[in-house]
């Protein structure tokens, strides 16, 4: 048998875009497989521009602190392509991977598709063919067009904050945007909508009208007050006290918080607020400021010094990290340090303007094995906004010879996070 990742890799070959969205070779596909997409457990459908990946960790977190199978689909992947596929609590064995991806492509036949496409394809069928009570969906770009948006009748869609990202197929404005994240909405099927501006807001809000779909708000059908060791969460259903998020960073809060909405509006299954309390605490999600207290690179570190991880990636991604990053200087003075590398694609000044007069310094890496912003480029963006910065050859070279005590923030990619994850061990 072909080892998994030339197979993964081989099927970037039936489509000359990396990208390109559509549903009809998906769709063409998926009835030549049988129609799996229409044999799922029940669906929440997730879409956004920040915040989608820990939204699905708190609700798979609340749901198996209740004993419940959770299929799971997220994306990208860090470190192993098996981790986009999580099948009833545990990630995919690479021998049924293996047996789906074959399938798909002998079933595709050499047609033209994307490799997002496929592979969501032979997901699929695995979510059908195993057991689960809920399936966890969110997509990969945008929405409406998203391969993941295949799937007719949702138990529930949410909709995490939407900032500036992948303008060049998404469009140009936040209206735009979110016109193509508020496609994954079906008729008379519920919406939790997270933190949004007034523009994000005024079309989601009109696609749910046209849709007849109830919409539950941020701050209108549920809403946060902050307390010392977590935070009081009310709805039309009542006030409760919930511990402190298990995710660090105070954006952590609103994406908790819109999980317990989606709790509290699914009808899939009864959830017992123990279990909701449990699963904020216990969720897991890699490269969300995540600490990185051991391993190769943590370890090259000077005494006392904190190395931190984090896939933010576009303004509103900065935006929620920089307020906990000034939250912690607020805390006490340790120098904050920033090693950055970013995608070509990405705008690097208003994703740094966010961290000026917060962070001492950044240095500007490349990502290996992507096609990277150059790190002198990137560095001198960074030095345009007021910020010390300077070009590194990799993350280790980066690290060395830092201050102890100092706090370290590598960031900027999902990519990156994941050759950091796997350098670090």
């Amino acid at each position: 048998m072909p080892p998994l990742e030339h197979i993964v890799e081989r099927l970037k070959n039936l489509h000359p875009k990396a990208i390109d969205l559509s549903l009809d070779r998906l769709e063409r596909l998926l009835r030549r497989l049988g129609s799996p997409e229409r044999r799922l457990p029940p669906v929440i459908h997730v879409a956004g521009t920040n915040g989608k990946g820990s939204l699905v960790a708190f609700m798979r977190a609340i749901f198996e602190a209740d004993g419940r199978r959770v299929h799971v689909y997220t994306s990208p992947h860090l470190v192993r392509f098996n981790e986009r596929t999580r099948l009833a609590g545990r990630l995919i064995e690479d021998d049924l991977l293996r047996d789906v991806l074959l399938e798909c492509e002998a079933v595709n036949a050499g047609d033209a598709i994307t490799q997002f496409e496929i592979t969501t394809a032979a997901s699929f069928l695995a979510f059908a063919r195993v057991p689960a009570d809920v399936l966890l969906l969110e997509t990969g770009l945008g929405g409406r067009l998203d391969a993941t948006n295949v799937v007719e009748r949702p138990a529930l869609t949410a909709i995490t904050p939407i900032s500036f990202d992948h303008m060049e197929r998404l469009g140009d404005t936040i209206a735009k945007i979110a016109g193509e994240k508020a496609g994954i909405l079906k008729k008379g099927v519920p919406v939790v909508v997270g933190p949004q501006t007034d523009e994000a807001l005024g079309v989601i809000e009109r696609r749910a009208r046209d849709l007849d779909a109830r919409l539950v708000l941020w701050e209108r059908d549920y809403r946060v007050r902050p307390a010392t060791d977590g935070f009081n969460f009310a709805s039309n259903a009542g006030e409760r006290a919930l511990p402190r998020p298990g995710l660090a960073g105070q954006h952590q809060i609103a994406n908790a918080a819109t999980a317990v909405a989606c709790v509290e509006t699914q009808t899939i299954c009864r959830i017992a607020s123990e279990a909701v309390a449990a699963g904020l605490v216990r969720v897991e999600w890699p490269a969300r400021l995540q600490r990185l207290a051991r391993g190769a690179l943590a370890d090259a570190l000077a005494p006392d010094c904190e190395l931190w991880l984090d896939g933010c990636h576009n303004q509103g991604g900065a935006e929620a990290i920089a307020e906990t990053l000034a939250s912690w200087r607020k805390a006490d003075a340790r120098p904050i340090r920033l090693i950055v590398g970013m995608k070509e694609t990405k705008d690097a000044t208003t994703y740094f303007r966010p961290f000026a007069g917060i962070v001492a310094s950044v240095a500007a890496i490349p990502i290996p094995d992507e096609t990277h912003y150059p790190p002198e480029g990137l560095a001198a963006v960074a030095r345009g906004l007021g910020i010390e910065a300077r070009a590194a050859a990799s993350a280790r070279e980066a690290l060395a010879g830092l201050p102890a005590g100092t706090r370290v923030l590598i960031c900027g990619s999902l990519y990156l996070a994941g050759r950091i994850l796997a350098d670090n061990g």
